[in-house]
């Protein structure tokens, strides 16, 4: 069986983590140190169990970028959506960007990761997750509170949108 690439972008706010979160999956590595992403890093990682090569696009999360935004997530069959909980306005603006990406890419596959989760308590925690599953939110198959910092379920977002993108 022959390996099928697919395009999947990483969107957010700035600072919310969408680097340390590839850098996790792909590379197993996590850095504290804050480098703001230029423009879009591509990076690919292949996830065997559905023998899918992801093409990993790390898009700038500034809010200048939105103007240029829809040409780089033209053709991505799929989106992590990501805010920082301990920045209540990235989390209040996941709607934005489900929005964005939905009106480029109709049919995308969309994962919403709430990033940081090791920083906050378990209350503060599942009053986010209610909060986010409130909203109109369409085409979103997975929420889940995830820690580039400790791993915690990285894999799991990748794995939930690679099982998406290639269902019918």
């Amino acid at each position: 069986m022959s390996m099928i690439s697919k395009k999947i972008c990483l969107v957010g706010d700035f600072g919310v983590g969408k680097t340390s979160l590839i850098r996790r999956f792909v590379d197993r590595q996590f850095s504290d140190q804050y480098l703001s992403t230029v423009g879009v890093k591509i990076s690919r990682k292949v996830v065997e169990s559905v023998n899918l090569q992801l093409l990993i696009w790390d898009l700038e999360g500034h809010t200048k970028f939105k103007a240029i935004a829809p040409s780089y997530l033209q053709g991505s069959s799929g989106a992590v959506i990501v805010a920082d909980i301990s920045r209540m306005e990235t989390v209040e603006r996941l709607s934005e960007h489900v929005q964005l990406f939905l009106s480029v890419n109709p049919k995308g596959a969309i994962v919403i990761a709430l990033n940081k989760a090791d920083l906050s308590d378990r209350e503060k925690l599942e009053y986010l997750v209610q909060m986010v599953q409130t909203q109109e939110l369409k085409q979103v198959s997975g929420l889940y509170l995830t820690s580039a910092k400790t791993g915690a379920f990285v894999d799991e977002i990748f794995q939930q949108l690679a099982g998406k993108i290639l269902s019918p």
